[in-house]
């Protein structure tokens, strides 16, 4: 998911450590230099603002990238469990249910 949400190459099999690293130095050029298409991304991606900012304004030594790779992973996660959880209530629809 975050492949395709950021466009950028992250490989399968990566620890949440190597995909955390990877993704706040992306996030970091992006803050540096073209931040419009960073905040469109954390939209699109659903991250919360107010957490965010809250974050942000509670660690000021904290490098803003680090903090923003954690929410979207956060995020992300969360969108997996619901999907799964989705899934499960719906059952397996049968094929005149699909569309």
């Amino acid at each position: 998911m975050i492949n395709k949400d950021f466009a950028i190459e992250i490989a399968e099999k990566r620890t949440y450590s190597q995909i955390h690293t990877e993704l706040a130095a992306y996030i970091n050029n992006l803050i540096k230099n073209d931040f419009d298409k960073l905040v469109a991304y954390l939209y699109r991606i659903d991250v919360n603002e107010e957490k965010l900012k809250t974050l942000l304004q509670k660690n000021p030594d904290e490098d803003a990238g680090n903090i923003i790779a954690a929410l979207i992973i956060e995020r992300q996660q969360q969108k997996i469990k619901w999907r799964k959880q989705f899934s499960q209530q719906m059952g397996d629809p049968n094929e005149e249910e699909k569309w």
